[in-house]
């Protein structure tokens, strides 16, 4: 089953089905289609965080010319830097470098703490898309990260969640950017896995439910530019597409 939020032309937050053959998400004996200009599509989730991973694809961290962890590392970004598919994303100016990267997001399902790897399917609700948009000149120039991954805007979600059961093991994960493929990969190839993750998180925080996981990025990370279209294609999810603006 996939699931999309979204607000109605009355103004109200709604969560429907979708359906990916039409395109399309129902709610209340009404459907609209994903791109009705009536509706705006939101993240699929209202987290109260966003646990990120970093350098959990190992070409990746020999790209950005660093070592693989010996365990998760882990950073926050916090609710304002929520973006939805369809967005016009607008970026920090005067950067020399603000990179896409295209991650499968988990959604938690339940609030959870200290959950063992063997269990922790059973907290999540579903996967969904990510890019982390990242401002690499501060990013650089700082330990915390919070200019750096932060920021307004940096954590497009989208468009629809998935149930588990929708995505496989190996799915494939993928970025485009104007039509071109920059990012492809699978799950598979993940360093630490979904469960490894939600053991290792919960082990220092509680997640709520709603709460999101970005697993982390494979190779081919660059820089957006200015009037930039990016597609996160993920198998069993979708696609989560938006623009780019650079002051």
């Amino acid at each position: 089953m996939h699931r999309a939020r979204f607000r109605d032309p009355a103004g109200s937050i709604r969560e429907g089905t979708y359906d990916p053959e039409s395109d399309a998400v129902a709610f209340g004996g009404d459907e609209y289609a994903l791109d009705d200009p009536a509706i705006d599509v939101l993240p699929p989730t209202d987290p109260t965080k966003i646990v990120c991973i970093g350098r959990n694809y190992a070409d990746h961290a020999a790209e950005l010319g660093n070592d693989v962890p010996d365990r998760p590392l882990l950073f926050l970004k916090p609710p304002n830097a929520l973006a939805s598919h369809g967005d016009t994303v607008t970026v920090p100016a005067g950067k020399d470098r603000i990179d896409w990267e295209a991650e499968l997001a988990v959604v938690i399902g339940e609030q959870c703490k200290a959950v063992d790897a063997d269990d922790a399917m059973d907290v999540v609700a579903g996967f969904t898309c990510m890019n982390d948009v990242s401002n690499r000149d501060d990013q650089n120039r700082e330990q915390n990260w919070v200019r750096g991954k932060a920021f307004d805007n940096a954590a497009p979600l989208g468009p629809v969640m998935a149930t588990p059961d929708e995505v496989p093991a190996d799915a494939s994960v993928e970025l485009r950017v104007n039509g071109e493929t920059k990012q492809s990969s699978d799950r598979e190839h993940l360093i630490f896995d979904v469960p490894t993750l939600i053991e290792e998180i919960t082990t220092y925080l509680t997640l709520e439910a709603g709460d999101v996981i970005a697993t982390g990025t494979p190779e081919g990370v660059g820089a957006l530019a200015d009037g930039d279209t990016v597609e996160v294609d993920i198998e069993g999810v979708g696609t989560l597409e938006h623009d780019v603006r650079v002051p």
